[in-house]
């Protein structure tokens, strides 16, 4: 069984290098009008820079996953300033893409909480396609979107959970279908747990994306060893191998936040499992500290014994 691992948006190893520069609306709205574009340009331009630096930052210790900043085109969506973030640097978005290429560094986005499709209104709705568009539109600029992903989350219940499942159906079929192609859906840790969210996965014939610190902070009934294969099952149309968010608690009191690394004693049972069915998988470190995190449990998980470290982020498990 071989795993590999990755990180989110910003390797902090590296100085100043986010690739989620802000601009705010008001702080745009400060601006003469005069200036305002040349400000979105210029983060947009530092963004897409480091963006650039965190693949390089990926080639050169051989981690193979990234997740990319939903923020890297400041104020791309909001209904007042909507602005063209593709032209003014498409070079720069072909060259990042055609780095990633290259080095064949697995890519993904993740929009924010916001962008759902279980809300009873239907601006929500319509913002969530908007929302889907610009990450469909940044993987299209740099040539990505045939073989990245862009995962989200069902959403909140709204006091109903049946009849909420059935608007998310609903709704999501709003989305064009060239984005749906390449959406997957993430179980949470308070509302649609993994056995929900694996049922919807099937039923839109989207990936499932499966969090263990959400599931271990949300449990179903069904078990991993029976979840699992099924919830694999549902990449093999993409020809991706299946992806896990992988984290750990904060503390005990506070469960459900992200720790600053990764506990591997609370992920072994999750990877024992895994060996049972015999499956390789990409994990996606979710902890605070990114890149340092991903390293830091790959240095770990290395120590234990029949397995092996065959590349900067990648274990092999002896059968």
């Amino acid at each position: 069984m071989i795993i590999r691992v990755g990180y989110v948006s910003t390797a902090i190893s590296l100085w100043d290098a986010s690739p989620s520069k802000a601009l705010t609306f008001a702080r745009y709205g400060q601006l003469p009008k005069e200036e305002r574009h040349e400000k979105l340009l210029s983060v947009t331009y530092q963004n897409l820079v480091n963006t650039e630096r965190m693949i390089h930052y990926n080639i050169a210790h051989d981690i193979p996953l990234y997740r990319f900043s939903s923020s890297i085109a400041p104020l791309a969506t909001h209904p007042e300033v909507k602005w063209d973030y593709v032209t003014p640097f498409r070079d720069k978005w072909l060259e990042i893409g055609a780095l990633v290429k290259r080095h064949g560094i697995r890519t993904s986005f993740h929009p924010n909480q916001f962008t759902l499709f279980t809300s009873p209104r239907d601006e929500v709705t319509a913002n969530a396609i908007i929302d889907m568009e610009y990450h469909y539109g940044m993987l299209k600029a740099m040539g990505l979107e045939n073989e990245a992903i862009i995962n989200i989350h069902i959403g909140g219940a709204y006091g109903n959970k049946e009849e909420t499942i059935l608007r998310f159906h609903e709704n999501l079929a709003k989305l064009p279908e060239h984005i749906k192609k390449i959406t997957t859906l993430e179980n949470d840790d308070k509302t649609y747990n993994a056995e929900e969210t694996l049922a919807a996965c099937l039923k839109e014939d989207v990936p499932y994306m499966f969090d263990y610190h959400h599931h271990m902070a949300n449990l179903c009934e069904q078990s991993l060893e029976n979840l699992l294969p099924a919830g694999f099952a549902t990449w093999e149309r993409t020809g991706l191998k299946p992806k896990i968010h992988i984290s750990s608690p904060k503390s005990k009191k506070a469960y459900r936040s992200h720790a600053d690394y990764v506990d591997s004693e609370f992920i072994l049972p999750l990877i024992d499992i895994l060996r049972g069915i015999g499956q390789d998988v990409d994990f996606m470190i979710e902890a605070k500290e990114k890149d340092k995190a991903a390293l830091k449990l790959v240095e770990d998980l290395a120590k234990i014994r029949g397995v092996k470290r065959i590349g900067g982020a990648i274990l092999e498990w002896k059968t």
